[in-house]
Formats: structure tokens, sequence, C-alpha cells
């Protein structure tokens, strides 16, 4: 979350009384049937994992992010976010600010992990369900109230065994489009449920700031501001041809079917995953070319668990090279047989670095991604005939097993060893 949605948010959780929307009572009532749109948003999602995995944090502050000059907060908790930590943030300013905060590097393999299981829990209630980002999706439920009940219903028992099966706690918007299942989500953090009927959606809306619409970035909501329209309200009482006149067709008749509660964006069950891929900026610009194979190795390695972890194989390699300067290089190559084996990956993303011809140019940031992903089900490796039956993906796969009970980094292939002991 940025610094902007996070002003956003304390907008909308600040709001009281002249808007008549109100936290509703527990149970379905007739004017609740419409809130067919769910918003599922867990509630500092990474930092609360980092919680549960770290009893001893009990009533501290926890910033999940980059610990380096150049890192940044991924996650903060809701205490960090009292001394004004929030997501994007530099992490130096955020220590700044919150000197007695825990912090955690983020561990995307045991997120996705934690993620899976929510939305585990989802997909029980409908297959409709729009996943967004790790901890983020939308529901519809109208498929479901016949077995399950009304929409308010649904979302009780989403929250119930969220909390009791995972310990966390999220907070559920219900309404009748996407537009304001996720306002009402915002508006009723942490850990709060909130329904918007059909007939209550203009008073919810139109107290807003403008910035809260769904696409209204800095430079629009700045000419909204300039032209007197500084909530939701006063831009629905512009008709849609000014609005036309001054933003063009396609945004000014959005702004206009905004403002007046119009949402017609569908709930679109989610894809599998495309690709799945990870990358470090360094804490200083690097140009010695056995630094930069090793951090190709490490990601590979950390791409492949992840790979493991959802049971995928990719065949393509795509490796992420980016300048001091900013400038972005990628290169990419598709191999024989598709794979989810850390030796392969990282030999291809070697290769791939050393042809791009930049082995003596300082680099801010290198990445290694996998895309041709499909289920590890559907994929018929074939043995080569000098090939052993046991041979690195089995050696990984004892990797998993061991990380899995020992943690990050108990084991690890001896050239990133190496390279901790020549940091030491």
């Amino acid at each position: 979350m940025s610094r902007r949605q996070l002003e956003r948010g304390q907008a909308l959780r600040g709001m009281i009384g002249p808007s008549g929307v109100e936290p509703l009572p527990e149970g379905d009532s007739e004017d609740t049937a419409g809130c067919t749109v769910l918003h599922i948003d867990m509630d500092a999602f990474f930092a609360g994992v980092e919680r549960l995995v770290h009893p001893e944090t009990r009533g501290k502050p926890i910033i999940v992010g980059g610990t380096g000059p150049r890192g940044v907060v991924s996650s903060a908790d809701y205490i960090a976010r009292t001394y004004g930590v929030h997501s994007a943030m530099p992490m130096v300013r955020a220590l700044r600010l919150c000197p007695d905060a825990m912090v955690f590097p983020p561990d995307g393999a045991h997120y996705k992990r934690v993620s899976e299981a929510v939305m585990d829990i989802l997909l029980a209630v409908t297959p409709e369900v729009e996943r967004v980002s790790l901890d983020e999706a939308y529901l519809d439920v109208s498929g479901a109230r016949r077995r399950l009940g009304g929409p308010v219903r649904i979302a009780e028992e989403i929250r119930r065994r969220v909390r009791d099966e995972q310990s966390l706690t999220c907070s559920v918007g219900a309404a009748p489009t996407k537009l304001v299942a996720k306002l009402a989500s915002t508006r009723c953090k942490p850990d709060g449920l909130l329904a918007v009927p059909p007939e209550r959606v203009t008073a919810f809306l139109h107290p807003l700031p403008v910035g809260a619409l769904a696409g209204v970035g800095d430079k629009t909501e700045q000419t909204l501001t300039r032209l007197g329209l500084r909530t939701v309200g006063d831009l629905a009482r512009v008709s849609a041809a000014t609005l036309r006149g001054e933003f063009g067709t396609a945004l000014g008749d959005r702004l206009a079917g905004l403002a007046r509660g119009r949402d017609e964006s569908p709930v679109v069950p989610s894809s599998p995953d495309k690709s799945i891929g990870a990358e470090e900026t360094f804490p200083r610009d690097v140009d010695d070319p056995e630094v930069i194979r090793r951090e190709l190795l490490r990601l590979s390695e950390k791409v492949a668990r992840r790979m493991r972890a959802g049971r995928h194989v990719g065949r393509t390699v795509v490796v992420k090279l980016r300048r001091a300067d900013f400038t972005t290089i990628t290169r990419s190559r598709t191999l024989a047989e598709s794979t989810d084996v850390a030796h392969e990956i990282s030999a291809a993303a070697r290769e791939l670095y050393a042809a791009a011809g930049l082995e003596r140019v300082r680099l801010r940031l290198v990445g290694v991604r996998m895309e041709g992903l499909a289920p590890v089900a559907d994929s018929h490796r074939q043995l080569s005939l000098d090939e052993p039956e046991t041979g690195w993906r089995e050696a990984e796969q004892a990797m998993d097993a061991v990380t899995r009970r020992f943690g990050a980094g108990a084991i690890r292939p001896a050239a990133l060893a190496k390279r901790e002991e020549d940091d030491v």
C-alpha cells in the first residue's frame, strides 16, 4: 500500500455519520440481498504472518521489508502504522519513525502458502473468485446464497474460518459492485465487515474524496480539485458531457458512472499463474561477474522453490538486468524440457547474463523469472540415456523438506554458502 492509498484508507475509516452508512448488525436482512460482490482484504497480511511465526513480537510493531540501504517497506502492522510507517516507504525512514519496530525480510514462499490456504476457504464458498494479490480477492456469491445463506452470513463465515484456521484477520466489504465492495472493506479495516445495499450506495459514495475512486490517479485528482470537485458527490453533480470535454470520452464517461455508483466490471475467476519470478536490488551497484552469477543462482533457487510449492513447471527462463543508470535489459531462453529445477534454471540464467555482454557493467538489480508455466502433473519429462533417475530435482526436493522443517537458510548450495563466508 502506497502513502497515497494509506491516506485514502484513513480518510475512509475516519468518515462519520453524514454518509448515513453505519456498521451493519450481524445477520442478513432483505436490503443486503443485493450485496452479491464481496471484497476480502487480509489485514496487514505479511506482518500478520510474521507475528504468527515470531510470537515474541506480541504487542510490538512489525515491519516487513528489505533492510539494506535501498530497502523498502513491504508491509507494516497497525502498531507501526500509528508511527506513520507505510508500504513503499524507504526502510531507513521507517526505522527513524519507529525505531523499536521488529523488522523481518519478506518470506514470499511462506506468504504464498498461507495465501493459498485462505484462497481455498474462499473457493469452498464459490468458484467465482478473482484473486487480486496474495492478500486480496473478489467473490461473486450470487450462486452460493441458496446453499450458504445471504451475503452477510457468507462474509461472517469467511471471516470466522480465516480467524479459526489461519489465526489471521480479514476485512470484508459487501456491495452490489466491485467498486463499492472494495471501498467498504477499506472503510471497516481492520477486522471488520461492512455491507452497502444498493439503495445506500449513493449515500455511501458521495462524501468520499474523489481520489477514492478506482482509476483516479494523482494527476486526475489534481485536475478535479482544480475544478472544485473534491468529493464524489461534487463529481456526481457534473454532467457526463462536461467530464468528457475535460477528460476525453473514455475517462469522462467512466468518472461519471463511478460517481453515480455504476460499475459493470464483473468478478472474473482467476487463471493460474503465468510466470513466477524473483529479483534483487543490490545495496551498492555491482560489476563483479562472480557476485552477479551467485545472485542469479540464489534467485533461481527461490523461483524453483516457489514453483515446486505451487506444483508448477516452466519452460522459458527470463533474466532481468538493470544498469546503474536504470536502463533495463531482459533476455530469455526456452528450454527443451519444462523444469522446476534450480540447477537448470540458474545454468540458463547465467548463460543469458554472459551473452548480454554486461559482465563488467555496474548493475543495480538482477532478476530471474520462469514463464510458460504448466501443472507439474501435465509435464512428461523424458530422461536422457545417461541421466540418472535420481538427480538434481530429488536433491532440491530434499532441500525443500529441510527448509520446511528448520526454516529458510538452513541448507543451501555451496556457492551461496561461500558468498556468506566472503561477506563475513
